[in-house]
């Protein structure tokens, strides 16, 4: 595999690949013209691995509400060349700076430029993916305002500019629609084979433990119990879907999935402030077909 996600993400998927791949469809392989959708496309690590794995995927179509990073998607698409030549610049001119103190206040000036929300795709794409690289954990996290607010990182010499990776994506990509909003509209564009991967902000396993703000909309339980509600849509137009989120000890996905599959995978937890708490949790991985590729190996 060449193309990879170009960003670091949250709750990003490159460490459950095989355990997702294990629950695709049993006869995912065998479909024809296939259509992917991701309608909360995040980094990307299993839309990256999909459209690289499956030559039978045909079209896919990816969504996010966060317009700064559909934008990325867009720019790295479209604009590889300009992307690069713009984060290699920016890359030089944080690598001069020659003390932390210099290199913070660099990322504070370029933090607020960013959220002046008024730059053209590739300075905003440029900034999105220097922030990213540089602010603290590699978090996207926004306030109520809608304006990144994640400290600085304090890393001397991060990769800014990844060229290989742009360029793999960038192909990758050419067949790919981004769509920017709310998900419900990516049910206009199944048809036929398609599958559903949905990956939306997990629900937080308690009050402290929640990083899904990377939208000034909150994902609480009303927009968790909406997203059943669509899948209930995929169900009875005829398509297939298969969705992660977290494994709450309150049983809230169980009774709210009863009426589909629901099975446990493991994942590694990076995010915590607190080093006891990272390691490895389950998580739930939903699906409305009975027959997975991991049954036909059993």
């Amino acid at each position: 595999m060449k193309a990879k996600p170009f960003i670091k993400w949250v709750g990003g998927k490159s460490q459950l690949i095989e355990q997702l791949e294990a629950k695709l469809p049993a006869d995912f392989d065998n479909w024809e013209n296939v259509t992917y959708i991701e309608p909360f496309v995040g980094g990307g690590a299993m839309l990256f691995y999909m459209l690289q794995m499956h030559p039978n995927i045909k079209s896919a179509i990816i969504n996010d509400i966060n317009e700064d990073l559909t934008t990325c998607y867009t720019v790295v698409k479209q604009s590889p060349d300009a992307l690069v030549e713009s984060l290699k610049q920016i890359q030089k001119e944080y690598y001069s700076l020659q003390n932390e103190d210099a290199r913070k206040q660099f990322f504070l000036l370029m933090r607020d430029e960013f959220n002046t929300k008024q730059l053209n795709p590739i300075d905003n794409t440029t900034l999105f993916f220097f922030l990213n690289r540089t602010c603290f954990n590699g978090l996207y996290r926004v306030n109520k305002a809608g304006l990144f607010n994640v400290p600085f990182g304090r890393y001397e010499t991060p990769t800014i500019c990844d060229p290989n990776t742009i360029y793999a994506d960038s192909e990758l990509l050419q067949n790919v629609e981004i769509l920017t909003g709310d998900y419900q509209k990516t049910l206009s564009h199944a048809k036929g084979n398609t599958l559903f991967y949905f990956d939306p902000p997990y629900r937080p396993l308690n009050n402290t433990s929640s990083f899904n703000d990377y939208a000034k909309e909150a994902f609480n339980d009303f927009a968790q119990r909406r997203l059943k509600e669509f899948c209930d849509q995929v169900e009875a137009a005829g398509y297939k879907f298969m969705l992660s989120n977290s494994d709450c000890s309150d049983m809230f996905f169980d009774d709210l999935y009863a009426q589909y599959i629901i099975e446990r995978v493991w994942a590694s937890r990076s995010v915590n402030a607190n080093p006891q708490k990272r390691g490895k949790l389950t998580e739930i991985l939903v699906h409305n077909y009975q027959a997975t590729k991991q049954t036909l190996r059993a």
